[in-house]
């Protein structure tokens, strides 16, 4: 299989597209999601696709290795906010009984 010109040698514009789509994406989910989970899955979307453009202008641009440094540590602040938020999200739903975030109003007040 041959691949077309374009796609044979990915650049910085496709990395790019590809981050700029994770990003839609990741941020449409934190916006239209009522589950706690599904805002949590949409706020990692938004974390890789700023790790892709560490990464990607890492490799293009004059970042060197401090790009793939910054993603890794990105990586790593990722995961503690996941294990972190998934503990509170247990916490609501043994309290509320449910991880929509609007039933959960009782925190404002």
């Amino acid at each position: 299989m041959v691949l077309p010109e374009w796609l044979a040698e990915p650049g910085l514009n496709h990395f790019l597209v590809v981050s700029a789509l994770l990003f839609s994406l990741g941020l449409l989910a934190v916006i239209s999601r009522r589950n706690i989970i599904m805002v949590l899955m949409g706020i990692e979307l938004i974390l890789n696709s700023a790790n892709l453009n560490f990464v990607a202008f890492s490799r293009y641009g004059a970042l060197s290795l401090d790009g793939h440094m910054i993603a890794l540590f990105v990586i790593i602040i990722a995961a503690a906010e996941a294990a972190v938020a998934l503990a509170i999200a247990l916490n609501i739903y043994n309290r509320f009984g449910s991880v929509d975030v609007e039933q959960i109003s009782e925190l404002k007040e």
